[in-house]
């Protein structure tokens, strides 16, 4: 396999014209009922997204390939379903392998719709969901907005870390850039693989284990991060390079979503949905999560004192570590995806998780690109987050795991919450728009 997957990167390498159709080929083949389970695409996706990264194609380009190829593998995969319906049991691979079916349909029997924003993220069944959709009727219309909307989260999340470690590689990078970023990459790496590893295995002190994990990596990268400065600048240098005037203007309109009045209206809108419902343990998961954050990166960002960077024409008044829109943002929308995975399978459980920290990054990641934060700083505020997230949930359920939400109680709070995040996005659009015209 690694051979040909060699020879795969060596030829395209020497032809980068064949790029851009093999992102495309491989992001609709991952997505392809069946094939999707046959063939290694995470890797390959991985493997030409760093080719890309290295001066082939901007990330734009590379992003946009792999959603299109992502969503008509959605609908090549439906299509099949829909045509077969049934009989797609006794097609070649089905007929021997009746289990790939069976854990896809039992998933989008029991979740519908959030089956396939969230099995978009779990392996297995990320091919096969959109044929068991088209199987059982599914109406179209209802399939491809779900469709397009999953496909830009799992493009941003399977393409953009390969993308970045391109572009880092091509980059003239500062001296002692890599060692920073080797360390701080393998931090990021055990906490996430130590917390998957006990969540897959249904352990009590999961949750335990992943707060004291996320807050003393916190503590090491609040004690180090003077040390971290050619890793920051080479960072900020990269993301800087991909700044134009179009998406600039989508980047202000995404950090807006984070600021403190955005974040607050949502999370008080969060907080009175639960009161109202009577959900008395998710409210005091919610709000001494969404809280206690607030409260420790005020704490710590007056403690610290850290300078934002040098890219602002008029620096702001306030300190930049932990960054305050990244912490929000990642408190936010981690308490949605804890409430949402309540009562499901570990997997369901973590690749909610995963679907809920992508909003919350492109907020983050919005404030590096504008300048107005160190790359540290918004790790600082997604560990804070999630620290106190996870903490906040092992009170809550320090002798009974929390329930879960009723159906109608969750398809209340989503909605609205979204809605009003929406709300928001529009109105500072318009804002925007009349200062423009003004």
């Amino acid at each position: 396999m690694s051979q040909w997957l060699d020879s795969l990167t060596l030829w395209l390498t020497a032809n980068p014209e064949w790029l851009g159709l093999a992102i495309l080929l491989i992001a609709c083949a991952e997505c392809l009922a069946i094939v999707g389970i046959l063939v290694p695409g995470t890797l390959l996706l991985f493997a030409v997204a760093v080719l890309a990264g290295s001066g082939a194609l901007s990330l734009g380009q590379t992003l946009a390939l792999a959603y299109a190829g992502g969503v008509l593998g959605d609908l090549l995969s439906y299509a099949t379903g829909r045509y077969f319906h049934q009989d797609i049991r006794r097609l070649p691979g089905l007929r021997h392998h009746p289990e790939w079916m069976l854990g896809a349909e039992f998933y989008f029997q029991r979740y519908g719709i959030a089956s396939l924003l969230v099995g978009r993220f779990i392996g297995p069944l990320r091919p096969m969901l959109p044929m068991i959709a088209g199987m059982l009727n599914m109406p179209f219309g209802r399939f491809v907005l779900v469709s397009l909307l999953a496909s830009a989260g799992w493009a941003v999340a399977y393409l953009l870390p390969g993308w970045a470690t391109g572009a880092a590689l091509r980059l003239p990078l500062p001296e002692n850039f890599w060692p920073q970023a080797a360390v701080l990459a393998a931090g990021l790496a055990a906490l996430l693989l130590l917390s998957v590893h006990d969540s897959l295995g249904e352990r009590r002190r999961a949750s335990w284990i992943a707060a004291g994990l996320s807050l003393l990596l916190l503590l090491g990268l609040l004690l180090g991060w003077p040390r971290l400065d050619q890793l920051d600048r080479g960072l900020l240098a990269l993301i800087q390079e991909q700044r134009s005037a179009s998406l600039d203007s989508l980047m202000v309109l995404i950090t807006r979503l984070g600021d403190f009045h955005s974040q607050l209206a949502v999370a008080a809108l969060l907080c009175l949905l639960l009161l109202l419902a009577r959900q008395w343990r998710a409210l005091c998961f919610s709000g001494g999560a969404l809280l206690a954050t607030a409260l420790a990166n005020g704490a710590l960002k007056a403690l610290l004192a850290r300078q934002r960077p040098e890219v602002l024409l008029e620096p702001l008044n306030s300190f930049s570590l932990p960054s305050g829109h990244s912490s929000a943002a990642f408190a936010f929308f981690l308490a949605l995806g804890v409430l949402a995975g309540r009562g499901a399978p570990a997997r369901l459980r973590l690749a909610w998780l995963l679907l809920a920290s992508l909003p919350a990054m492109a907020i983050a990641l919005s404030r590096v690109y504008l300048g107005v934060h160190w790359p540290s700083d918004i790790i600082a505020g997604a560990l804070l987050a999630g620290g106190l997230c996870a903490l906040s949930l092992s009170l809550c359920q320090w002798r009974t795991p929390l329930p879960a939400l009723p159906a109608k109680v969750w398809w209340l709070i989503l909605p609205a919450c979204l809605g009003l995040l929406g709300a928001i996005a529009t109105w500072r659009l318009s804002e925007a728009l009349l200062l423009y015209r003004y």
